[in-house]
């Protein structure tokens, strides 16, 4: 059973590298693909200049769309599992050989990470308490490093094509078919986006959202919020 490691990018200069040096240090890893959604900046230079000793493939897709760059990165994808990582969450030393321990017992559909918020601030410590809650209620996030079989994200339809809550509903669909498993070994992600403005203005746009999803406003309606509050 071996792994391919999906991961989209846009605008990643700041992260990408180092997401690309814990994958490196994964010997568990057995393919990385990642589709890129038309970055500006130096984030495609720095990984086709980086040397990534693993199978490795380069998807310049050109939209900026997480939910569909995800899902063209199956379609690329050579491996039995899908392990979706965002661009700025970095796995420890033994995720992947967790992943192929607990997919080898055919009740296991997927799972994901136990998420460290990088940077010490009091706002990176709040998030680091709040997701095992989230988690708790049911509630899934990319940033935890999802991962699948590829037979289970094909029947579930994969990943759909919204730029907004692609994780959540990808998620949600996924744990209605199996045993779905939470690993407690991390994996690190950014906390940039608490940083790069007003917390409480980001973390109220988060929750707002997560609340119209889960009352059942539609997705599309959603993803016009989404357009009108970038």
């Amino acid at each position: 059973m071996l792994i391919s490691a999906i991961i989209p990018t846009f605008n990643e200069e700041p992260a990408i590298e180092k997401t690309l040096d814990a994958i490196s240090r994964l010997v568990n890893v057995d393919e990385v693909v990642i589709v890129d959604g038309g970055s500006t900046d130096k984030t495609v230079e720095i990984i086709e200049n980086y040397g990534l000793k693993k199978p490795f493939k380069l998807i310049k897709f050109g939209e900026a769309n997480r939910g569909k760059q995800l899902h063209e990165g199956t379609l690329h994808a050579a491996h039995e599992i899908f392990w979706f990582l965002h661009a700025d969450t970095r796995p420890a030393q033994g995720c992947a050989r967790e992943i192929k321990k607990y997919m080898n017992h055919d009740s296991v559909i997927g799972g994901n990470f136990q998420v460290l918020f990088d940077g010490g601030s009091r706002w990176a410590r709040f998030m680091m308490w709040l997701h095992p809650q989230l988690q708790a209620i049911g509630l899934i996030y990319g940033d935890s490093a999802i991962f699948t079989r590829r037979e289970v994200y094909e029947k579930i339809g994969g990943y759909k094509p919204l730029p907004v809550l692609e994780d959540v509903d990808f998620a949600k669909r996924l744990k209605k078919r199996g045993d779905f498993r939470f690993l407690t070994k991390a994996v690190t992600t950014s906390s940039r986006r608490f940083r790069e403005g007003s917390f409480f203005w980001t973390f109220l746009k988060w929750s707002a959202f997560q609340s119209l999803y889960w009352i059942g406003v539609p997705t599309r309606a959603l993803v016009k919020l989404y357009n009108a509050f970038k």
